[in-house]
């Protein structure tokens, strides 16, 4: 598969997976977390499909198109574990998160999921769902929509 096939089937399985999480967790109570803002595609989308939600974004560094930049307020710039610490120091209450770190190396990317799950785990309400490009531990994995296929994305409850 070619690489532009692959990020099609990425970016179509991560659309897909948000778009469940958000009719699945619908009326129910929390904020959102996109940990990885990027571009700011993702956070976009988030904007679109959860109006009515705060949406908390952490990455080392702002580097998205003026217009996909969070509020101030929402925005957690700095290395993830001391930002997931502050952020569990708001008491946000996160009922779905994205988890989109990573540099492209599988196995770096790996192990810093790995290291980042249980920060993860205790910023995500119980009941929650997070969605990620990496595998990460500590968490009930569950299935998530058919269109995706299996281990294309990642789908959690805390």
């Amino acid at each position: 598969m070619s690489r532009l096939d692959s990020m099609l089937r990425r970016l179509a399985a991560q659309r897909d997976g948000l778009n469940w999480a958000a009719e699945l967790l619908q009326g129910k109570p929390g904020d959102a977390l996109d940990l990885g803002l990027g571009n700011g595609r993702t956070y976009d989308h988030l904007r679109e499909i959860l109006p009515d939600r705060r949406i908390w974004v952490i990455d080392r560094v702002l580097q998205c198109h003026p217009s996909y930049t969070p509020p101030e307020a929402d925005l957690l710039l700095g290395e993830a574990e001391p930002m997931l610490r502050k952020l569990a120091d708001t008491g946000a209450r996160v009922l779905l998160a994205h988890y989109d770190f990573g540099q492209g190396i599988k196995e770096d990317d790996v192990a810093e999921a790995a290291r980042l799950s249980p920060l993860i785990a205790s910023v995500v309400e119980e009941g929650g769902i997070i969605i990620s490009g990496q595998p990460l531990v500590g968490l009930e994995q569950i299935t998530g929509p058919a269109s995706i296929a299996k281990d294309r994305y990642l789908f959690y409850r805390a």
